[in-house]
């Protein structure tokens, strides 16, 4: 606790409208990403360029504060930064490959099935049961996703399906890795940023090596590709995960949840006006259904019984 309150202290004159206000451009970097990385994956491998994000992510994280990370680390730390950097391996190993296969659309609603996922493994793991608004938000999502994904004639289209697939699986994965992490930092002895940067580590490292195994390390991209790359180890990668442990502690986290839900709207909105990417009706009505089980998981429907 102390600990916390130390880090806390460090950041002074921070508002909660700041905090949000930077929470949203944690969940925009992440909701444009996959433009960016379907650009990207024109020149680069999947692992190749999930090795640069991440290696230079990590490398960003541990220049900026060193010390503390040098004073901070310890054998527990980085046997958890390990096993959750294995898991955020298998999250962008998902996604990577899987926007190869489906549209950016697709991709930046399937990747937030997340929230879906979560509450079922807490049912299972910490037996945790879901109550009604969770349940309910669960059974909006999977008829969203249906939507989303079923052809016209209601069978499922083969030229999206395992894209489609491999976007489930990312938040599959991602769903254990938040329950890992939640069970990672209850330990005194580990501290939240140092396990991030060694996860950053982590999962750059077993990039190089499915990178060095299966595809050509050594092409040279264009500027504009360069640049594109550079984006995402910076923003999407490197400032996103060093923000949102530092702005989460000046805002609510119901706030918190409400403001990640915009990642789906971002990435749709900035496929249709950069990519040009537009889906039929039934494909909105399907994203609409799923941003309203998203806000649904969310927003707490006791709050203005509990003032009354």
């Amino acid at each position: 606790m102390k600990r916390n309150i130390e880090e806390r202290n460090r950041i002074k004159g921070m508002s909660q409208r700041q905090a949000d206000f930077l929470l949203v451009l944690v969940t925009l970097g992440w909701g444009i990403s996959y433009i960016f990385m379907d650009f990207c994956l024109e020149t680069f491998g999947p692992f190749t360029l999930n090795m640069y994000r991440f290696l230079i992510a990590s490398v960003l994280a541990y220049v900026i504060r060193r010390k503390y990370i040098n004073r901070t680390i310890n054998r527990n730390t980085v046997k958890w930064g390990i096993i959750i950097g294995i898991l955020l391996f298998m999250v962008y190993a998902c996604t990577t490959f899987g926007i190869r296969l489906t549209t950016v659309s697709n991709t930046g609603f399937l990747c937030a099935m997340t929230v879906v996922f979560t509450p079922f493994f807490s049912a299972v793991f910490f037996r945790k049961i879901p109550d009604f608004k969770t349940v309910t938000a669960i059974v909006f999502c999977f008829i969203g996703m249906a939507m989303l994904t079923i052809g016209d004639n209601f069978a499922i289209t083969s030229d999206s399906f395992k894209g489609d697939m491999l976007c489930v699986m990312c938040g599959f994965f991602y769903a254990f890795d938040l329950l890992v992490t939640e069970v990672a930092v209850k330990h005194d002895d580990v501290d939240a940023y140092t396990l991030g940067t060694i996860q950053l580590f982590t999962v750059g490292i077993l990039n190089l090596i499915g990178s060095l195994l299966t595809e050509n390390t050594t092409v040279v991209p264009d500027l504009k590709t360069a640049l594109a790359a550079l984006f995402l180890s910076l923003f999407s990668t490197g400032f996103a995960f060093i923000v949102q442990p530092i702005a989460q502690k000046y805002t609510a986290a119901s706030r918190v949840g409400l403001i990640f839900t915009l990642e789906p709207v971002f990435n749709v909105v900035a496929a249709y006006f950069i990519l040009h990417e537009v889906l039929n009706v039934r494909g909105y009505i399907g994203s609409a259904i799923m941003i309203a089980s998203l806000v649904i998981m969310e927003i707490d429907f006791n709050a203005k019984r509990k003032v009354k």
